[in-house]
């Protein structure tokens, strides 16, 4: 392919949605960065996916929780962006093993996209955006993006989902700060897996009497309770007016910073990296 690799991916796709051609797709926009919008199908994408945020502390299940859901929405085209974390040291992500999705991977409807945070400043991957719009622009169904489950990444996951789901267990730790940290705000449902263990249940009720939001118990590990959530799930894509709100300037400012702030830093780190001297860090400040 020539200089425009991304269009004649995107042209390819529509022609035959293969998972090789998706792969190379979703590659070249990674690559592009921001200069993928100058696709339309990429910037204003005719069929838009619903997308279905997933967050939650480290250890919480939400894997397990993915699994199951990808279960129940089997007979729709889902995609998966599973944002893992970047090392500080080797800056090599820490990508998430396809093995959490054993069975679903064998399913042609399903594509899983492993992402690396790359340290972003501002928490949530830029390029889970681009992402997200390429699986707009590959008219999926779903698309489930997975986060970390730390810092401020929890909370950007608002910006770029239609609907946030938010899961706990009863180890979470300290449940108040839980409650304070903000994370319960942006989440439109709450889910407390692993719902078998001591405390599960005292967990679900001081939620329920600090928020008035959907609070359900589950355990992906035993299948049990994640029906109420599909269903849930399923009447929020059917009721909610989330194609209204995913063009809102709200959102599309957000998604606006996220891919700037990736651009500045990009050009931070190749500044630093030209760093060799005292006088070389002397003339980045254009100090005289």
């Amino acid at each position: 392919m020539g200089g425009d690799d991304l269009g004649e991916l995107l042209a390819a796709v529509a022609r035959e949605p293969s998972s090789a051609k998706l792969g190379k797709l979703l590659s070249a926009v990674e690559r592009e960065g921001p200069r993928a919008l100058r696709f339309e199908e990429i910037l204003m994408p005719k069929h838009l996916s619903f997308r279905i945020g997933i967050t939650g502390p480290p250890g919480a299940g939400k894997s397990t929780l993915i699994a199951q859901i990808l279960k129940r929405f089997s007979q729709k085209r889902v995609g998966v962006i599973a944002v893992d974390p970047t090392s500080p040291i080797t800056n090599g992500a820490v990508l998430g093993d396809r093995i959490r999705y054993t069975e679903s991977t064998l399913n042609q409807n399903i594509f899983i996209r492993s992402l690396g945070t790359r340290g972003s400043l501002g928490g949530l991957a830029a390029h889970a955006y681009l992402l997200a719009r390429a699986f707009d622009a590959c008219k999926f169904d779903i698309t489930i993006i997975e986060t970390v489950g730390v810092g401020q990444v929890e909370v950007d996951v608002m910006n770029v989902a239609d609907v946030v789901i938010l899961v706990l267990v009863p180890e979470s730790g300290d449940s108040i700060q839980i409650m304070k940290s903000g994370v319960t705000e942006i989440a439109d449902v709450i889910v407390v897996n692993k719902s078998d263990r001591p405390g599960a249940d005292s967990l679900r009720r001081e939620i329920e009497a600090q928020i008035e939001k959907s609070v359900l118990s589950i355990s992906a590990t035993e299948n049990t309770g994640i029906d109420p959530l599909a269903e849930w799930l399923n009447s929020a894509m059917n009721e909610l007016n989330w194609r209204e709100m995913r063009v809102a300037p709200k959102k599309l400012q957000a998604e606006a910073v996220a891919l700037k702030r990736d651009e500045i830093e990009a050009e931070i780190k190749k500044a630093i990296h030209q760093i060799e001297t005292a006088d070389s860090l002397k003339s980045l400040f254009l100090l005289k």
